[in-house]
């Protein structure tokens, strides 16, 4: 039950090939695995890169509008940081949390 292997296979040639692409697939620093994980993130970050541009250029939009427009400036302070003029008073309404009923 001897089965002979062509001569083809037994060459070193194709042996030393074969061994190199199983080490190239599998066991290499950069193997196919990695190689995909690694475009895959890549891809990740430069959505990412998009996202952080575009809100880069609203916020810088934002500013330009705020410094331009006084007005706008005033609304923005009074809103976001609660300030106020020295002869006003400022009452903040805050609304209640509702509790979730626990039975």
């Amino acid at each position: 039950m001897f089965i002979r292997i062509p001569k083809f296979f037994r060459s070193f040639y194709f042996i030393f090939t074969s061994l190199f692409l199983v080490w190239m697939i599998f066991f290499d620093s950069n193997d196919f695995i990695t190689q995909y994980q690694m475009s895959k993130n890549l891809n990740d970050l430069e959505a990412q890169k998009e996202f952080y541009l575009g809100k880069i250029d609203s916020v810088e939009q934002d500013r330009k509008e705020l410094l331009s427009n006084t007005e706008l400036l005033e609304k923005y302070a009074r809103e976001k940081y609660m300030m106020k003029k020295p002869a006003e008073d400022l009452f903040i309404i805050m609304k209640k949390e509702e509790k979730p009923n626990q039975q």
